[in-house]
């Protein structure tokens, strides 16, 4: 690594705070493998460099949509193969496809659940209206 580059590295605390995370999360996603931090040529903190922070913000997103920590461990794997997306977007767009057809079976569920509780909720309006009016007689 050149100076120029070793002076780009983001110490950890300043990158999570910029990015919304916590040390901890960046530390924990560093131990399973699916970012990695580098050291200061000068010996000082270690830290994240420019590639490894818009990797970071890639993995933020494949957690917003859903992909589990094994998911991302299996794509750094086929990235890191090759050193090349072409091996990692095949393995991503099944990922993506798997998590589609899943939401798209939590959706269905939650349709049924919101019909039943309308249904449920007209029931227990009828029941209360039934029994309101037999007291007013």
């Amino acid at each position: 690594m050149n100076n120029e580059e070793s002076s780009q590295i983001i110490a950890i605390g300043d990158l999570a705070k910029s990015i919304g995370l916590t040390t901890r999360t960046l530390r924990y996603w560093e131990e399973v493998g699916i970012i990695e931090s580098e050291e200061r040529t000068d010996g000082a903190i270690r830290g994240f460099s420019p590639y490894y922070v818009r990797r970071i913000k890639f993995i933020m997103k494949l957690k917003e949509l859903g992909l589990t920590i094994k998911e991302m461990q299996d794509l750094y794997v086929a990235y890191g193969e090759a050193k090349e997306t072409d091996q990692m977007i095949p393995k991503l767009i099944a990922i993506l496809d798997k998590h589609t057809s899943l939401l798209d079976e939590k959706v269905a569920k939650l349709y049924s659940l919101k019909n039943d509780i309308i249904e449920y909720r007209q029931r227990m309006t009828s029941k209360h209206s039934n029994s309101t009016g037999e007291r007013q007689k």
